[in-house]
């Protein structure tokens, strides 16, 4: 498909055709070369690059901010549930990684399903990147007001009640959360090589301070905290693994990097499969020297957990100080890695038509979509600002889910439509393993609870509507004509 605008004259498919049709792999890869005219990115990432953006928007999430709120859940058994979450994140991470191999766009799941599923589950499954990003971003974010406090109470102050959180916990705005996502919107506006560099300082002290917690946390031990391990059984484990799934959608941030990274066959698949492998390991390994140090229902009481442990075991406010601070540093990592991924895939369905082209706009400056990025930025800041963790928490994990399910069926679709395409990286035991990582995303979406899944209705309604009322009038893809989108695929 060319660059150009399709003619306002094209005779319009139907809506069940245009639903089906698909974008072939070079097409999407001749488009990303100059972002189909709206101005391009610049090609700056390496594997290290690209390995932190993924361990930035992963590491720290769980651990950090919703520990708190999933211990209770789960019991001492949490570090299962962690473990849970990890391995069916792992099944989807190596279908991402054969898909990002064969498909270097940055439209992650979205591009994937719209070579191999058609527009319609493409919108589908952007719909819900942009649940995933946004609100993961937001509820990030919120956990940034626990630190801030807990950094506050050491010199003998704290936020006002109304400044300290939204309206639903009975404050009027959130803002720590609210200048957490503005300082994050505004670092990835000035460009992506700085706010690389910026993230890869951060995930180095987030992963410094981690260990210096799991070395605090081991001196006070305490097996005994570990029984019984299921007070909750097996439900209550599922349970957390679903709550704390979100915290594992860090390599799908990176995978949204493929217009950016110089070899981006070669190094994404690598840097995808590194980041899940260490993010996994330190969060069991957090997780597991915390319920050792403190009774599992010590937690449902815990704000900050983390800092509220490094002050109990080592009484020195100084080191408490510290460890607030690198943990809001942490996570503003998390918040600026997520709102990236969240403009580029916003990126990706503008310059195909499906949301407007603002979005799909590169400034020739900074080679960032600077407008796509504020408006992203301002929806988030507002969203963060007035709504509590635990509702955006599952509300992300549920949309997140989904997306990672479809992606393990696009690498099955590509496996037998286009078996002698070139591959990077395969998938192993295939097709068990992508079936698999399908099985692990449904059964933790089916653990979630009502009101999350009506949410999700809600939210694919929504979508619904927004496609039929702009996506399927302004589809690039769906303005061809029938020729002319037949030769569009007549070379895979």
């Amino acid at each position: 498909m060319n660059n150009a605008n399709p003619s306002p004259n094209s005779t319009r498919t139907s809506l069940g055709e245009q639903l089906i049709r698909r974008k072939s792999i070079q097409s999407m890869t001749a488009e990303s070369a100059n972002n189909a005219g709206f101005g391009q990115l610049k090609r700056s990432f390496g594997v290290l690059q690209l390995t932190m953006i993924s361990v930035g928007a992963t590491l720290g999430t769980g651990i950090l901010v919703i520990l708190g709120d999933a211990v209770p859940v789960a019991g001492p058994a949490i570090w299962i549930a962690f473990v849970l979450a990890g391995v069916t994140a792992l099944l989807s991470a190596v279908s991402y990684a054969e898909m990002a191999g064969m498909v270097p766009v940055s439209g992650s799941s979205y591009s994937y399903s719209y070579a191999t599923m058609g527009e319609g589950v493409a919108w589908i499954c952007g719909w819900c990147l942009i649940l995933e990003y946004a609100v993961s971003a937001a509820a990030v974010a919120v956990g940034a007001g626990q630190y801030v406090n807990q950094t506050l109470e050491i010199f003998g102050m704290d936020l006002p009640a109304s400044l300290a959180s939204g309206p639903v916990d009975g404050g009027v705005i959130n803002l720590p959360a609210l200048l957490t996502v503005v300082a994050a919107t505004l670092l990835l506006a000035r460009g992506a090589r700085e706010s690389a560099i910026a993230n890869t300082v951060m995930v180095m002290v987030k992963i410094a301070i981690l260990v210096f917690f799991s070395i605090v946390a081991f001196t006070a031990f305490d097996a005994g905290n570990f029984a019984p391990l299921l007070p909750m059984g097996a439900a209550g484990v599922s349970a957390a693994a679903s709550m704390v799934f979100f915290s594992f959608i860090g390599f799908d941030a990176a995978s949204t990097a493929g217009e950016e990274a110089k070899n981006p066959q070669r190094d994404m698949p690598r840097s995808i499969i590194i980041s899940m492998v260490l993010v996994t390991t330190v969060y069991v390994l957090v997780a597991v020297a915390a319920i050792g140090a403190r009774n599992w229902q010590w937690f449902e009481s815990a704000q900050a957990a983390l800092v509220m442990i490094v002050s109990e075991v080592t009484g020195q406010p100084w080191l408490v100080l510290i460890f607030a601070l690198a943990s809001v540093i942490a996570i503003v990592s998390v918040v600026l890695t997520t709102l990236y991924g969240q403009t580029r895939i916003l990126m990706t369905m503008g310059r195909d038509g499906l949301v407007p082209k603002a979005f799909a706009k590169v400034s020739p400056k900074t080679h960032t979509p600077v407008v796509g990025t504020l408006i992203v930025g301002t929806a988030v800041a507002i969203t963060a600002s007035l709504i509590p963790l635990g509702e955006l928490a599952e509300a992300t994990s549920i949309g997140t889910l989904f997306a990672f399910a479809l992606v393990g069926a696009a690498v099955i679709f590509l496996r037998r439509t286009q078996p002698d395409a070139p591959r990077t990286f395969k998938v192993p035991f295939y097709p068990l393993t992508p079936l698999l990582g399908i099985a692990a995303c449904l059964f933790l979406m089916f653990n979630l609870g009502s009101n999350t899944w009506l949410v999700f209705g809600i939210w694919m309604v929504v979508g619904f509507i927004v496609y039929l009322g702009y996506g399927r009038k302004h589809s690039r893809l769906g303005a061809l004509a029938k020729e002319t989108y037949r030769e569009t695929l007549k070379t895979k």
